[in-house]
């Protein structure tokens, strides 16, 4: 006996006009949440000066040959020789000549301006990165990287006056988000470019990256004519604004908690690449992988995240959130397998720690000067990240090679906490300094 199949021609109906109605909400939504995306991106974007765009121009031409440092370690290890203590030395001294720069740098800017001290350290740099590429030996690489880095370095405090001279102070922590988004963009074009390059000659990475350092400063005179720092809308209102840098106890206490985050910050491009090598047998161009996914996080998602959180809470919240963040991501290489994607969850944490941390780091001292003291105040948190830049491939190396790469990377986790907590402090007495003020 077969049974009939009945279909009832009304319920067909209904369903069809439910799928249709579902399809019309479903792109309703996404058309919606594709709009209010574009107008986030729109918004963040917004309200830039021209000539702050021509600086994030020339940073991200600079930036695309941000590869030697990188691989610096890697190239002492396994081309040149050296153990891991003598290439982290040598990437010490390069730290050393960025202490040494930026130190000059600033007091250079604050006398003769912005303008030329850029120039001058653009041009130097290129030629020395070139010089760099063909020192051989363990003396002559350790002289070389020091001189490198006293030019090139010299171009920081210049580039970070130049911005606040361009910018408006309603927009100061987005136009720094946007030189941070050229840096970062250039470091991910740099970082997977590096490992492609390195597979083939590592000389290449030294004529690449002294080649990007002298097209920037023959753009920067293209796009920017010759400007000479004077009084400007981006006058401080603090009370601490006409203090030397050195008399401002908050922001030397700011500065050394800078020195501890950056000490755990600059692991990430100097022992963890040699890490990732040596331990998890990940290849160079994975590692350069590695290197473009940090900065193409930080292009995607920097600006418009810095919107939306700019001026809702003190910048001190957001910063040790993202130090918190950073020691997180160093721990989890301690806890994850040693697998690829175990290293882009870490890569990942680190990069996030780093937007909520570096934009507002740049805002809160920046927002202690006025014109005639910003080189000094530059110079000095230059200074802070060049005094790390020294302390983590030098100490961590030598922690590694003592105790091993866990306790290093555990280490790390436990200054990140105290440093958090030292963000904290500084938050609830800035407080105070404004209600006294």
């Amino acid at each position: 006996m077969t049974k009939k199949i009945i279909h009832n021609p009304s319920c067909l109906a209904t369903s069809n006009q439910n799928e249709v109605a579902g399809e019309f909400l479903y792109s309703i939504f996404v058309k919606q949440m594709l709009s209010s995306t574009l107008q986030l991106y729109k918004n963040a974007y917004s309200g830039l000066s021209r000539k702050t765009w021509y600086l994030s121009i020339v940073m991200l031409v600079n930036r695309s040959g941000t590869m030697v440092l990188p691989f610096m370690t890697i190239y002492c290890t396994q081309k040149l020789g050296f153990d891991i203590t003598q290439a982290g030395t040598v990437v010490g001294l390069f730290g050393l000549g960025a202490i040494v720069g930026a130190f000059f740098g600033g007091r250079i800017t604050d006398r003769f301006g912005f303008y030329p001290q850029q120039l001058v350290s653009l041009f130097s740099g290129g030629i020395m990165f070139i010089v760099t590429g063909y020192m051989q030996t363990f003396t002559t690489l350790c002289i070389s990287s020091f001189v490198l880095s006293l030019c090139n370095e010299s171009f920081r405090p210049a580039n970070a006056t130049a911005i606040a001279f361009y910018c408006k102070e309603e927009n100061r922590t987005r136009s720094y988000s946007l030189n941070r988004l050229a840096i970062n963009l250039g470091w991910a074009v740099g970082g997977a470019l590096g490992g492609f390059l390195a597979g083939i000659n590592y000389h290449l990475l030294f004529w690449v990256d002294g080649s990007t350092n002298l097209a920037s400063a023959i753009l920067l005179i293209k796009l920017l004519p010759y400007v000479k720092s004077g009084s400007r809308h981006n006058k401080a209102k603090t009370p601490t604004a006409k203090l030397p840098a050195y008399k401002d106890r908050i922001y030397l206490f700011f500065i050394l908690l800078t020195v501890m985050y950056a000490f755990c910050f600059f692991h990430q491009f100097t022992i963890l690449p040699v890490y990732f090598k040596s331990q998890w047998q990940l290849s160079e161009q994975f590692i350069g992988v590695l290197m473009a996914l940090n900065g193409l996080i930080i292009v995607v998602i920097e600006m418009t995240l810095v919107y939306s959180l700019e001026g809702k809470r003190l910048l001190t919240t957001y910063i040790r959130t993202g130090v918190l963040m950073v020691g997180i991501g160093f721990a989890l290489v301690n806890v994850l397998p040693a697998q690829p994607w175990a290293a882009v969850a870490a890569v990942t944490i680190i990069s996030f720690g780093e937007i909520m941390s570096m934009p507002f780091m740049n805002s809160f001292w920046i927002g202690r000067t006025q014109e005639n003291n910003r080189g000094q105040y530059a110079a000095m948190y230059t200074i802070a990240w060049s005094i790390a830049q020294i302390l983590a491939p030098v100490g961590g190396s030598h922690v590694a090679a003592g105790y091993g790469y866990q306790v290093l990377w555990w280490m790390i986790c436990i200054i990140c906490i105290v440093t958090s907590a030292g963000f904290m402090l500084l938050g609830k007495t800035i407080l105070v300094e404004k209600r006294r003020s």
